[in-house]
């Protein structure tokens, strides 16, 4: 068993997201490519953001810390700390309105035809 502190992880990698230029920093925390699980922590400071992308097959985003917009081009949903946000099956882009902090997860195929 491991335990792990997402709140610290979370510090650790905010303060590498503002020493970087593009805002940004990320960490896989569990899973890989022989998991179908995979959770990965995000950070982005304000006024960063992940660019539109394709929606895994199912995924969430939990904010650990600190205020996101999710939208898909035609809606928007904000999330603050301690907010579950269920990633629509569209494309959709990642804004962080303050230096924040979340949680990925991501379910996907595995085997020999994923």
């Amino acid at each position: 068993m491991e335990k792990i502190s997402l709140t610290a992880l979370a510090r650790e990698h905010l303060e590498l997201a503002r020493s970087h230029n593009s805002g940004r920093s990320a960490h896989t925390v569990y899973g890989g490519h022989e998991h179908s699980l995979r959770q990965t922590l995000i950070a982005l400071t304000a006024d960063n953001r992940l660019d539109e992308h394709e929606a895994p097959e199912e995924a969430t985003l939990y904010v650990v810390t600190g205020r996101v917009r999710l939208g898909d081009g035609t809606s928007h949903w904000e999330g603050s700390t301690g907010d579950l946000i269920v990633i629509p099956h569209t494309r959709h882009d990642l804004a962080a309105l303050e230096d924040s902090a979340v949680l990925l997860t991501v379910m996907k195929a595995v085997g020999p035809h994923a």
